[in-house]
């Protein structure tokens, strides 16, 4: 799914307009339609309605679904602060169109604001995407009003205040949304760590924009759903052997780190890959043989770290280094020589990342299509401070570009980053996985893909939202977020396939 701008979706909308044609009252008729939908699916009609309607355009829709929500049969009141602005014609329309019933407030000071029912739907109309700088006077001291005094806000578009394109400054007023109905496609900002947080739980409508459009129109940010990972997947055909899914090797584990290797390795025998050396410190050799028995074990001459690699690594599809792995020099040495190497496919987390870090020099000569999954700690040693989330992005497509890598930027929407500058998003996993080992089981998830002969993007597309889709399984089946951890996460990964071939 393609992530538009504010730009765009304006686009959108006059593109519909012109090509169907259909009045842009009409199209706001279409979006009201789809939250009124929303609502009356999940709200009982006993819950009382508060609609607040700035406006414009965004206002014209909460006219529109107040009139919608009355003719359903709930309870809606609406207040219209500063009517001595400017109204759009879209606004003005819908207001001549609310019945007589619904109770209309004005509001001239903050002295106005009324006394909410307690459980009320507070419905946010105020201002949409197209807000470009700070809400002031009224507007503002509403939305500090209605984040102390609104238990269940829902905004329209976007929360009022929001930036969506960009950078919300701090001293801004945003509204503090418990959803979001936004439509046809998701906003940059919802999927970025300062930002999310304001947007609450978050759904996109669709309203029939033109689908010419949205097939044609270029944007470097995607949304990665269901749908598309189907199309990645690939089912297994009767005559294949253990050959056809690869050899993968992981490298990692140092004392007291055992169990990173350990998680990568089940983790990439449950995703699919045919073979599996694991190459630990020679501490290691039992603990991987008990453990992981499916698994292959090559142990180092050091007792402790990884001092050396493997004299010959064209066996393998795919080599995955980092988990548990530790900064040792002889490690980094290694690591230094292994690039120098004629290589296979090679994906790096954790200390793996560090080691490049550290060494700049040893970064440069990074192979192409390398695979690296940092968090946000470790890319900014790669890539340098971000001076906010919008910037880091900025960053992530230069260094990608740079070293003709693909990143996995792990978070809420881990971020895919790629050597032509495309970024993709994630869109499924949960808060419990943010939990010591989740990582190691991503890079044995990926290290199995990329030896099965995905590209390095559809490994990174598959193997992101595999892991996820675990996750969300593992937490329906445990029912709590807090009890989820890292090896709870290979033993859903069947599942997790099952539902991408549903």
């Amino acid at each position: 799914m393609k992530i538009l701008t504010t730009q765009q979706t304006r686009s959108a909308d006059a593109f519909t307009i012109a090509q169907e044609p259909v009045s842009s009252l009409d199209l706001m008729e279409r979006a009201s339609g789809a939250v009124k939908g929303w609502i009356t699916a999940r709200f009982s009609p006993a819950q009382p309605v508060v609609v607040f309607c700035g406006p414009g355009n965004n206002g014209g829709d909460g006219l529109a679904v107040a009139r919608l929500l009355h003719h359903e049969g709930y309870d809606v009141q609406v207040f219209l602060p500063d009517p001595a602005q400017n109204r759009s014609a879209d606004f003005t329309q819908n207001l001549t169109r609310l019945p007589q019933e619904i109770p209309t407030h004005t509001l001239i000071t903050s002295e106005d604001l009324p006394a909410l029912p307690p459980n009320a739907l507070v419905l946010d109309a105020l201002f949409g995407s197209g807000l470009s700088r700070p809400l002031q006077g009224l507007y503002a001291e509403l939305v500090h009003w209605l984040n102390e005094n609104a238990a269940n806000i829902l905004s329209i578009d976007v929360p009022s205040g929001l930036l969506a394109d960009a950078p919300t400054p701090e001293e801004f007023s945003v509204v503090q949304a418990t959803v979001t109905l936004t439509f046809e496609t998701p906003k940059l900002a919802f999927l970025l760590p300062k930002s999310g947080p304001y947007v609450g739980e978050w759904h996109v409508l669709p309203i029939g924009l033109h689908p010419d459009f949205l097939a044609t129109v270029e944007t470097p940010h995607q949304f990665l759903t269901k749908e598309v990972i189907q199309h990645l997947y690939r089912h297994r055909q009767k005559y294949a052997h253990k050959g056809t899914f690869g050899h993968a090797l992981l490298v990692g584990g140092s004392y007291g780190k055992m169990g990173a290797i350990l998680l990568a390795a089940q983790a990439a025998l449950r995703a699919g890959v045919g073979l599996l050396t694991a190459q630990v410190p020679a501490a290691g050799y039992t603990i991987l043989q008990t453990a992981v028995p499916e698994a292959m074990t090559l142990t180092d001459l050091h007792e402790h770290h990884i001092s050396t690699f493997p004299a010959t690594v064209s066996q393998y599809q795919c080599i995955g280094i980092g988990p548990g792995l530790g900064q040792a020099e002889d490690t980094r040495l290694a690591l230094e020589a292994l690039f120098r190497s004629a290589l296979p496919p090679l994906v790096l987390d954790a200390d793996a990342l560090n080691l490049l870090a550290h060494d700049r020099a040893l970064l440069r000569t990074l192979p192409h299509h390398s695979i690296l999954t940092p968090h946000l700690k470790e890319f900014e040693r790669l890539a340098g401070p971000a001076k906010d989330d919008f910037h880091r992005l900025e960053l992530l497509k230069n260094f990608c570009a740079e070293h003709a890598c693909y990143v996995v930027l792990k978070g809420a929407h881990s971020c895919i980053g790629t050597p032509e500058g495309t970024l993709y998003f994630n869109s499924i996993g949960n808060p419990g996985m943010a939990t010591g080992g989740s990582g190691d089981v991503l890079t044995g998830i990926l290290t199995a893909l990329r030896a099965q002969g995905y590209s390095p993007l559809e490994t990174c597309q598959l193997g992101v939202y595999l892991h996820g889709l675990a996750g969300d399984l593992a937490v329906a089946a445990q029912e709590r977020q807090e009890s989820l951890i890292a090896s709870d996460l290979p033993k859903f990964l069947g599942p997790a396939f099952k539902t991408l071939s549903a």
